[in-house]
């Protein structure tokens, strides 16, 4: 019965109108995108130990994932915001440009070092497509379907996250390691078009302004502090000139974005959110955690293929066990959460099984079987899954409404931030440990002073075709240094439980709840607290199906009504003046099947009928209207309650539009009953 309805976007801007059709072409074209971007995450790591076997330069194979990490992390904030100034399609379709010839140049690298620069260009080609995703799904979809789209948006970071391996190696196996890259440039051309003739250029209504020095600084001071960990030891000696310059670099950079971010009007991270122990301490157990996180999908595939002689495919399909639990504590814990409403237990268990899971990992050798080390992976992706979107969760759950959305932006950005230091930190001490061992072994007559060292420590897949005798030393001692790197590891999760142990925990806004492997397991989104907001309630109204949302409301109005009878009242309130015939046109129905529901409701006194058939609610009925939707607003303000509401004139007006729209979710079936 009703007509689509023109839905405000939370800042303000024009009434946006897309028809169904080019809505689901949009969201189609955005989640291309952003699952390319999801994807690049964990697609190299069953490319890794091929990369290096052509390419070279094993000691700066961690640089292959940093790069593209550190890249994406760092110019997240900037493409929201000139998104926000210069139009969120033409910015998007930038950023997927980038993406394509980043991930084209990575296919034609001839060497190591080309390719991580071209991995750096397609990680900030990335990093747009993430942030700016959200933002588009944000201007293009009703409030009242938002919640269901935001439900696939988390399913797609999901099979992103376990398909990434897979695909990886089986491109290797089946193609060549070139096409983990190549693979991206039929989709992202798809997304490109799609988006090009779907999406309506909309200028923006307002022009933020860009932290651009505090973004530089920072993102230079994870460069210099990145550098010291991949490098020290290995290329740079730890009291060489070049880990001073990095050092004094890192801590005069930092200095600098401290000054910069207290005197900017919009800064990147506002210096007054570690005033929030909260939030200090989600971002530092973020930072482990994704420490934890890359540096282990990084590496597991190298032990596979390197000491079991597992096949790129094989070893992703390996993986499996890590992703699905993962995948399972994520999707369980985010259930008992919203069950409950305590969330404190779960980054306390999740942190000791990441510890354990890492510790079980460090007992690895040359002959452990491959269910021994699946279980050791399950434990550590139980610990990843219980910890991560708990981290979120307790943020939100702990700031101010007006720190709401760099909050929730800034914990997620330092658990990228940990994810680039992992791949550097593991692959240094890997490299460390195998070169002492190999060294060792060559002067006490472990290995033969033939052993091919160079060849072997530059790709060290190429141990699987030596004799036997040079083969079987040369496994032990990487399967060893491999143990090492997750014994090293372990006690480094041990101080996230330290973390866990201390964070504070207040009962649960309702809203707070609702994040899902999407929003803790992604790129930051930098949304608004505004745009938080309606995140919350589009998706608390997505998981409360129409009935039971008209029966609370039905209940607390005092009306004696049916629920039917009140969703039809709505729908006519918000249709206007309809005649029957255009009422059976829009629900397919027969006239005989409509007249005496009509009739029904002209008894009630709450719609009038006129000599034309032309059906118009009643005063009485527009009073049933007011009721419902006042309370409506007040339901939705009690789900808010600690963020106060009525101190913010933009958060009242977005829940009386919000209120109006979960009223007005359209369900044909309800007229019928």
């Amino acid at each position: 019965m009703a007509v689509d309805q023109a839905q405000q976007a939370p800042s303000g801007a024009a009434p946006i109108e897309e028809s169904r059709r080019k809505i689901m072409l949009v969201f189609a074209g955005v989640m291309l995108g952003m699952f390319l971007a999801a994807l690049d995450q964990t697609i190299v790591a069953t490319a890794l130990p091929t990369i290096v076997g052509d390419l070279g330069g094993a000691n700066h194979l961690s640089w292959v994932v940093t790069a593209y990490m550190l890249a994406s992390t760092a110019t997240t904030p900037l493409w929201g915001k000139l998104g926000d100034m210069f139009g969120r399609k033409t910015v998007f379709q930038i950023c997927i440009v980038i993406f394509l010839i980043g991930s084209a140049l990575c296919g034609q690298a001839h060497n190591m070092v080309q390719l991580i620069s071209f991995r750096g260009l397609q990680g900030i080609g990335g990093g747009g497509l993430m942030v700016l995703s959200m933002a588009i799904i944000s201007d293009v979809v009703p409030p009242r379907d938002r919640g269901k789209y935001q439900g696939v948006i988390g399913a797609v970071f999901g099979v992103a996250s376990v398909l990434g391996p897979l695909l990886g190696g089986f491109l290797v196996d089946n193609l060549s390691w070139r096409w983990v890259f190549y693979v991206n440039l039929p989709v992202g051309a798809i997304a490109l078009v799609v988006i090009s003739v779907a999406l309506a250029k909309k200028n923006p209504d307002h022009k933020p302004r860009i932290d651009y020095l505090g973004t530089l600084l920072i993102a230079a001071a994870s460069v210099c502090l990145v550098l010291i960990t991949s490098l020290g030891g290995s290329t740079w000696a730890w009291n060489s000139g070049p880990i001073y310059a990095c050092g004094f670099g890192a801590v005069a950079l930092i200095v600098l974005f401290i000054l910069v971010e207290q005197r900017v009007a919009e800064p990147v991270l506002p210096l007054k959110l570690f005033r929030n122990r909260v939030f200090t301490q989600c971002s530092a157990i973020g930072f482990v955690v994704g420490l934890c996180m890359f540096g282990s999908l990084s590496y597991l595939p190298l032990f596979m293929q390197v000491v079991n002689g597992d096949s790129p495919t094989v070893s992703g399909l390996r993986l499996l066990p890590l992703m699905g639990g993962l995948l399972v504590a994520s999707i369980g814990s985010g259930q008992l959460i919203s069950k409950f409403g305590r969330y404190k237990i779960f980054p306390i268990c999740g942190t000791v099984l990441m510890a354990l899971g890492l510790f079980l990992m460090s007992r690895i050798d040359d002959h452990t079987k491959s269910s021994v080390l699946g279980w050791d992976m399950a434990v550590f992706g139980l610990g990843l899954g219980l910890t991560m979107q708990v981290l979120t969760i307790a943020t939100q759950n702990n700031v101010d409404y007006a720190d709401l959305g760099v909050a929730t932006s800034g914990v997620t950005y330092f658990r990228s931030i940990g994810g680039s230091f992992g791949a550097s930190i593991f692959g240094t001490i890997l490299n460390n440990q195998l070169s002492s061992k190999v060294s060792s072994s060559l002067q006490n007559g472990t290995l033969s002073a033939k052993f091919p060292v160079t060849q072997i420590l530059g790709d060290p897949t190429a141990a699987n075709k030596l004799p036997a005798a040079e083969k079987d030393p040369f496994l032990h001692i990487y399967a060893t240094s491999c143990a090492h790197v997750f014994l090293i590891a372990a006690p480094i999760a041990l101080v996230a439980f330290l973390l866990a142990l201390f964070l504070r925990e207040v009962p649960l806004r309702t809203a707070t709840s609702t994040t899902d492997l999407g929003e803790s397991s992604g790129l930051p989104t930098f949304r608004t607290s505004l745009a938080e907001i309606e995140r919350f309630v589009t998706k608390l109204s997505s998981r409360q199906n129409v009935w039971e949302r008209y029966g609370r409301v039905i209940e607390r109005a005092d009306l004696d009504i049916s629920v039917p009878h009140a969703y039809s009242l709505f729908r006519l309130h918000h249709a206007g003046p309809v005649t029957e015939d255009q009422i059976c046109k829009k629900l397919n129905s027969s006239l005989d099947e409509i007249r005496p529901r009509v009739d029904k409701m002209i008894a009630a006194g709450t719609v009038q009928r006129n000599a034309d058939d032309v059906v118009t609610l009643t005063p009485q009925g527009q009073e049933v209207i007011d009721k419902m939707s006042k309370v409506r607003l007040q339901l939705l303000e009690e789900q808010l309650k600690g963020w106060d509401p009525e101190h913010h004139e933009e958060l009242i007006a977005l829940l009386k539009t919000l209120a109006d729209n979960s009223l007005d979710a359209p369900d044909a079936s309800l007229m019928r009953r």
